[in-house]
């Protein structure tokens, strides 16, 4: 039996208290990732990095379905954004759908075109699903240069704005920046709740054994293929989101939004963040976005500025912003 002036049970309840607090940061996620949203835009410099924020870290999220839980390096993620914003600025500006029509339009559209990806891609391992995936996303992207009467071209989708929305009736000044935000916020909250589930449930932890050794999970019965081709789906519907609510941001869809430069910059934020983490894609999201905006200032070849950050991160910080602060503390 311990004595009372043993500091045995003082030292156990110190090593506790870290790993208690990542347990409460993964159980609470949800809500404080909406808490650290709502506060997101009184943070920042301007209103519209806080916008771009919200959709590409939520861009980001999904991607992190498929690598950072899954363990599928992919390079094409930025067909499902760009069919999304495609779908939802073509559904208002040429048939003169109502928006959140026009959402639930671009994210089916996203989704079904991950399904025909995913089918092709997840045949293959290794790099050669990445290229795969690449490969088959520059086909979107060239269909979408030559289809310029729906897509305008190298232009870009132009010709709809949103101007007011009417969300449970109330209308909605939709050229607001801070009433666009929540707006927005509401659709990326719901995708944070649908995401948690995912990850809680069966299915969470079949693709995190898959990510881990596919082999042994094969071995105990799980179906491989079928939940890679699952896991791609969601991750692409999720992204086709992000889309839908860029094209109401933006009011219109530049070409580059299919542009491979756009599945890599995807895959910076998600390693910036932290692979894996619930959190982490709004982390390197807001990470990324700020040195582009900051040090676009100073001068013209930012890209090599952050380009070095990402290769010393890659380096010395493998798990990424938020997921060397949760090792960290979980390992005090």
């Amino acid at each position: 039996m311990t004595s009372p002036s043993s500091p045995l049970p003082a030292m156990a309840a110190a090593a506790a208290r870290p790993a208690g607090l990542v347990a409460t940061l993964t159980a609470w996620r949800v809500p404080l990732t909406i808490l650290a949203l709502c506060l997101l835009p009184w943070l920042l410099p301007s209103k519209a990095l806080a916008v771009n924020v919200l959709i590409y870290g939520l861009l980001a999220v999904g991607y992190n379905l498929l690598f950072g839980y899954t363990g599928l390096l992919s390079f094409g993620h930025a067909a499902f954004f760009g069919a999304g914003a495609y779908a939802t600025g073509i559904a208002i500006g040429q048939f003169g759908l109502p928006w959140f029509v026009a959402m639930a339009l671009g994210v089916a559209i996203g989704g079904a075109l991950a399904v025909v990806i995913g089918l092709l891609s997840i045949r293959t391992r290794g790099i050669y699903f990445s290229m795969v995936t690449l490969a088959l996303s520059q086909l979107v992207y060239y269909a979408a240069l030559q289809a310029s009467s729906w897509t305008g071209g190298e232009n870009g989708l132009r010709g709809f704005t949103v101007a007011k929305i009417s969300l449970f009736g109330v209308t909605v000044d939709f050229l607001n920046p801070v009433a666009k935000y929540y707006v927005l916020m509401i659709f990326a909250a719901v995708a944070l709740w649908l995401v948690s589930r995912i990850l809680n449930s069966p299915f969470g932890a079949a693709i995190e054994a898959i990510r881990e050794n596919e082999t042994r999970a094969r071995a105990c019965g799980y179906d491989v293929e079928r939940t890679k081709l699952l896991s791609f789906t969601l991750s692409g519907l999720i992204c086709a989101l992000a889309g839908t609510m860029s094209a109401l941001h933006l009011a219109i869809v530049p070409l580059d939004t299919l542009h491979y430069h756009t599945s890599g910059m995807i895959v910076m934020m998600t390693l910036l963040g932290g692979a894996g983490s619930f959190f982490g894609p709004f982390v390197g999201a807001l990470a990324f976005l700020l040195m582009e905006d900051v040090i676009s200032l100073w001068t013209s070849h930012w890209q090599i500025v952050v380009g070095s950050v990402f290769i010393l991160f890659v380096l010395f910080l493998p798990k990424g912003i938020w997921g060397t602060a949760l090792a960290w503390r979980a390992g005090r």
